[in-house]
């Protein structure tokens, strides 16, 4: 009876939603014909372009498109108008001349319920975006708070060489021991130390990747709110999001009763301290909730693990490829320590060589080959074409910074090229802008540079690196696996000699 009655509504829920979504995209409220849009490739009904994406992944499918459409050029993914942005100059126009325009996030159905709809990273421009920013700028990732987080980088740096050491001569998986450290890190810095769910919750984090990355059919049309609760879509975000907050809620009562029995400076708070203290205070403006706390800590989950451990492991794939900059780069690290066994922030002030090999790796490997999506509040006119008012661009960041026209030799690993030029990470530059620019410039760069160069250092300094057996350098693999963040598709295994 209950199959029979399946087979026969099935069938009729489908006719009738597809009756729908062709009724509603191919007799659409169009305005969009009065405006010169940038061009793009033809669509098809329902789907739109959706089908020039497929086959490759979609930075390298975005840079084919701009090469035959400009620089910029309008994609129709299902109702969403997006704009793809593939040159400095017209990055420059987005996040400069219409920085306020552009500083809106589109809203996403796995932001709203992982995220609390209340973090920063996918906030709409306004007074709560303004007050959470101010609070990672001047509270979070301050000069001060980062020189007191690197005493865990530096830890975790001693940490990892122990753990490198004990593997005596056979092959290490230098990839797992990357996103392990950047994790552990991280989860020090937020919580103040490792704690009894970190693995559930860890875990927990890098399946919400997958649902923060790539597109999600109810994103693509926002205006069929069902679509997310007969896709599943729901129901996942539900339960990882209800994982979260349990453990978040036992975290955040853990430091409660802790502070309530001491009395620490601030000096000593852990992210976590901060925000509950700042909670607790209230905003001058906006009131910092508890949805906005767990939202921040998630994003320094999502935003500050796997891009920092992807980069460095690209960072250690490339070093490898080219024995000659390993060299140069671990003969700087040893003539800054002289001998001595750990490396100090004193010492990673004075690797100008390894900061070049980190911005060459953030260049030719980004871990994020596109900036997060942004919202056209009003219309405007960029490159010379209207865009509409509630149309959705990505600056794909990737192609700006292999761009042949503004780097000699792009497609090459060249560090030195770092050496005579102001390029910085703030984001003024267009031509190279890996932490983004305008006013949704990361504010956690000093604390990524910080991390990565700690443990690059480390193992440059403690190690000698060669691949197992007789495997060619030049022939090491590097495709690449695209999700929130652009990684190796292979673990790097590698033999680590201790150096004298």
């Amino acid at each position: 009876m209950e199959a029979s009655l399946f087979s026969i509504l099935y069938p009729l829920t489908t006719s009738i939603l597809l009756i729908f979504l062709i009724t509603k995209l191919l007799f659409p409220k169009n305005s969009s014909a009065k405006y010169k849009l940038p061009p793009g490739p033809w669509k098809l009904p329902i789907i739109g372009s959706m089908h020039h994406l497929m086959g490759d992944h979609p930075h390298l499918r975005m840079r084919s498109l701009a090469k035959k459409y400009g620089p910029i050029f309008h994609l129709k993914l299902g109702e969403v108008d997006l704009m793809v942005v593939t040159s400095p100059q017209l990055a420059a126009e987005s996040m400069k001349t219409h920085d306020v325009n552009f500083a809106a996030r589109p809203q996403f159905l796995s932001r709203k319920m992982i995220l609390y709809n209340s973090d920063l990273v996918f906030a709409s421009y306004g007074k709560h975006w303004s007050q959470l920013r101010k609070i990672c700028t001047l509270e979070l990732f301050s000069n001060k708070r980062v020189k007191f987080l690197k005493s865990i980088m530096e830890e975790e740096g001693h940490n990892l060489v122990e753990k490198i050491r004990l593997a005596d001569g056979s092959p290490v998986n230098v990839t797992e021991m990357l996103f392990a450290v950047a994790n552990t890190t991280i989860t020090r810095a937020a919580f103040g130390k490792e704690f009894a769910h970190q693995e559930r919750f860890l875990s927990t984090i890098k399946e919400t990747f997958k649902y923060l990355s790539g597109f999600n059919v109810a994103d693509l049309f926002p205006s069929l709110n069902f679509l997310g609760d007969i896709s599943g879509l729901k129901s996942k975000l539900d339960r990882v999001h209800r994982v979260l907050d349990v453990i978040l809620n036992e975290i955040f009562q853990e430091h409660e009763r802790k502070n309530a029995n001491q009395d620490r400076s601030t000096d000593e708070e852990d992210i976590v301290d901060i925000l509950l203290r700042l909670h607790k205070d209230g905003g001058k403006d906006v009131p910092i909730t508890m949805e906005s706390v767990k939202g921040v800590i998630l994003d320094l989950f999502l935003g500050g693990t796997e891009t920092t451990a992807a980069t460095m492991d690209w960072a250690m794939a490339e070093l490898i490829r080219h024995p000659e900059v390993m060299h140069k780069a671990q003969l700087e690290v040893r003539r800054a320590m002289n001998g001595r066994a750990k490396i100090t922030e004193d010492d990673i002030n004075n690797l100008p060589y390894l900061n070049m090999v980190i911005k060459e790796t953030l260049r030719l490997r980004t871990p994020a080959p596109f900036l997060v999506p942004r919202h056209s509040t009003e219309t405007v006119e960029l490159g010379g074409y209207t865009i509409p008012a509630g149309s959705r661009m990505v600056i794909n960041v990737w192609a700006i910074m292999r761009e042949q026209n503004g780097w000699d030799d792009a497609e090459i690993f060249l560090p030195e090229r770092f050496e005579n030029n102001q390029f910085e990470f703030i984001g003024t530059n267009y031509q190279y802008i890996p932490f983004g620019g305008g006013r949704r410039v990361c504010p956690g760069i000093n604390y990524a540079m910080s991390s990565m160069e700690n443990v690059l250092a480390n193992l440059l300094y403690h190690f000698d690196w060669k691949l197992p057996g007789r495997q060619n350098p030049r022939e090491l693999e590097m495709k690449e696996v695209s999700g929130l963040s652009l990684t190796r598709k292979s673990d790097l295994f590698l033999i680590a000699t201790p150096h004298n």
